[in-house]
């Protein structure tokens, strides 16, 4: 992992150094003593994990953080412990108080490799046969049969998977990749935020499918390729 060391005080930065040098997956990138010149660093490399202080000299850590529309992993250092709460409402990894021991370091560059190795992994992989694939959902890999889902919906960087249990479970894809994996002839991406199981459709109305009790919208621009499945089956 790429790392960026942020804060003001020379003696805490060398200390932040020496225990970076002791782990062999991260990667010292480089120092900073405020956050401008780290916001130029973020913005020119690729920056997995960065060390901050809070109290520095014009913007501070959490102004910082805040400054980045997608910050990297953050794990705050610092010598104030009141602002815990907020730094947790930023969604940083960790967050230590100086003086920080190397085990309690540690503690929290593992937190960040686990967080990192998880974003990392192939979110979906699918066998050749398309009966089933693997999701990483939490800490796991869970298993999903083809013919156990009901619907699937899109929530930004993950989706919904609607099982017939009606038991979901959220993974990190966006829809578009997905909607490639699966197979079409059973499938059917009818809104930008929705794809379905061609067989679990109770009902086509106007403006929605109904699956399972859902109402499912139709998007516009699907509704002329669900109707023609829709005809072809008609009696």
């Amino acid at each position: 992992m790429n790392c960026l060391i942020v804060d003001d005080e020379l003696l805490a930065v060398e200390l932040i150094e020496d225990n970076l040098r002791k782990i062999p997956f991260l990667k010292h990138v480089a120092s900073c003593r405020n956050a401008i010149d780290a916001l130029h660093v973020v913005r020119e490399q690729q920056i997995d994990l960065i060390f901050l202080d809070i109290k520095m000299p014009g913007i501070s850590g959490l102004e910082f953080i805040q400054a980045m529309e997608k910050p990297p992993m953050i794990v705050l250092i610092t010598a104030f412990e009141h602002y815990a709460l907020e730094a947790f409402n930023l969604n940083v990894v960790d967050y230590l108080v100086k003086p920080v021991n190397f085990a309690r370091f540690f503690s929290a560059v593992g937190k960040a490799h686990d967080l990192f190795t998880l974003r990392n992994k192939p979110a979906i992989q699918m066998p050749s046969s398309e009966s089933h694939f693997f999701v990483n959902a939490g800490y796991s890999l869970v298993k999903i049969r083809m013919t156990d889902i009901a619907y699937i919906e899109g929530l930004k960087d993950y989706v919904k998977i609607i099982l017939v249990n009606d038991k979901p479970v959220i993974t990190r894809i966006n829809l578009k990749d997905l909607t490639e994996k699966l197979p079409q002839h059973d499938f059917m991406r009818v809104h930008r935020s929705f794809i379905i199981a061609l067989d679990k459709i109770e009902s086509v109305q106007k403006y929605q499918v109904i699956i399972r009790k859902a109402e499912i919208p139709i998007g516009e621009s699907y509704r002329e390729t669900l109707m023609e499945y829709i005809n072809t089956r008609n009696f």
